[in-house]
């Protein structure tokens, strides 16, 4: 979570501060459940919307947006996600087990993520344009890519494992290490072949 640092905890009730008095200088405000509770109904409906596709998020943050007043609805939603973001940092800051478990995946979606800029960079890998059929055929296409790494890697370390003459050993650890996300293999230029000794024949 960015800014870990900065992020203030919510009480669970009124009055019950007192109770941690380690972390007072995080300590803010309780959680408004009252507002949560009168709002509880619509909160199903939206999200349920939003689940089975019959209204898109952008069109609710638009109703949401629609005056100057906050939506009672939006207000609740935020009040619950506090709530929701309190527990996880509670759960985050005392599990060393979750703490480690969000790091091996936020290594593997880094890594993706140069991944990604490395078969796709042309460009810097921005989508440029705002035509959404020109938006959807690059998206399919860096997928395209992305398929053809991985396929390719898999193949490859396949061979490696499956070859007599490579004495490799692998515990369970080794093999939740191996992954077909590797590009420093892959030439994305092509290659280029010059005879030094030859002359350009130029008019």
């Amino acid at each position: 979570m960015k800014r870990i640092g900065a992020q203030r905890l919510y009480t669970p009730e009124p009055g019950t501060a007192g109770r941690w008095p380690a972390l007072q200088p995080v300590l803010t405000r309780s959680i408004r459940w009252d507002l949560i509770a009168q709002q509880y109904d619509q909160m199903i409906r939206y999200a349920t919307a939003i689940r089975l596709g019959t209204a898109d998020t952008e069109t609710i943050l638009r109703r949401f947006a629609r005056s100057n007043v906050q939506h009672p609805t939006y207000r609740a939603l935020h009040e619950l996600g506090k709530a929701c973001r309190t527990r996880f940092l509670c759960d985050y800051l005392t599990q060393i087990e979750l703490r480690r478990k969000i790091q091996e995946g936020l290594n593997v979606v880094e890594n993706w993520n140069s991944a990604n800029g490395f078969v796709r960079y042309g460009k810097h890998g921005d989508i440029t344009t705002n035509r959404r059929d020109d938006q959807e055929v690059q998206a399919l296409c860096l997928h395209l890519l992305q398929s053809a790494l991985v396929y390719i890697n898999t193949l490859m370390i396949q061979d490696v494992l499956d070859d007599p003459a490579q004495s490799i050993t692998l515990d369970a650890t080794d093999r939740r290490a191996l992954t077909p996300l590797t590009y420093s293999h892959v030439n994305p230029y092509g290659e280029f072949n010059l005879d030094l000794n030859t002359r350009l024949t130029l008019a």
